[in-house]
């Protein structure tokens, strides 16, 4: 992994106010979120986690974008893209003990903040609030993997370009082809093919 944690940045408030918007955070969590969070910035195309760096650490994306993706026989399969205000982290082993092998990658210079799980755990314990909105991240999160699941078991390419196009217009422009293929589940000669279809003709 290649992060720099960033020391002339200090108070991490973003995480604050995202979490004060899904539910009221007293000054006591706020100051407890402050005191134990970190700015950590990451260059494009470099790995914020890999099989080989196992850091129980999960992300908040203050700017930028992050894609998760696993390999098999050395191809690379994108299994999920998230930008700006989504905490991100291996979900494939929360509260087991044991490695996964999935990578996390920046697509862009990307600045984010990150908390250990220990400290989300004391989080969890000294403060309810953590938990219902801990609770409503998860649900979130868990429409999200439903909306991925059903995304990859549309029949057509052109179907899942469509898809992703009316439920996350704002990516559209801002992942590569390479990485969106991959995540649709297909190649990037159909992609092409299949975007140049969908996009509206232009007007003379």
């Amino acid at each position: 992994m290649t992060r720099v944690v960033q020391p002339n940045l200090t108070g991490c408030k973003e995480i604050v106010y995202f979490f004060d918007q899904i539910h009221p955070v007293s000054p006591d969590a706020a100051q407890f979120l402050l005191t134990n969070t970190d700015y950590v910035f990451i260059k494009k195309g470099k790995f914020l986690r890999s099989p080989i760096d196992q850091s129980d650490v999960v992300y908040f994306i203050v700017q930028g974008l992050i894609r998760g993706f696993i390999k098999d026989e050395g191809v690379e399969i994108t299994t999920w893209i998230n930008e700006e205000r989504n905490i991100v982290g291996s979900i494939r082993n929360l509260g087991l003990d044991y490695e996964t092998d999935e990578y996390l990658q920046a697509l862009e210079d990307t600045l984010l903040i990150e908390i250990s799980r220990a400290s989300l755990e004391k989080l969890y314990d000294n403060f309810y609030e953590a938990n219902i909105i801990g609770r409503k991240i998860l649900e979130r999160y868990y429409r999200d993997a439903e909306e991925r699941a059903y995304l990859c078991r549309l029949p057509s390419a052109e179907k899942r370009y469509r898809r992703f196009a009316g439920t996350r217009p704002a990516l559209l422009g801002r992942v590569s082809l390479k990485y969106l293929a991959s995540y649709l589940g297909m190649k990037q000669e159909t992609l092409c093919r299949v975007r140049a279809k969908y996009q509206p003709s232009v007007k003379r």
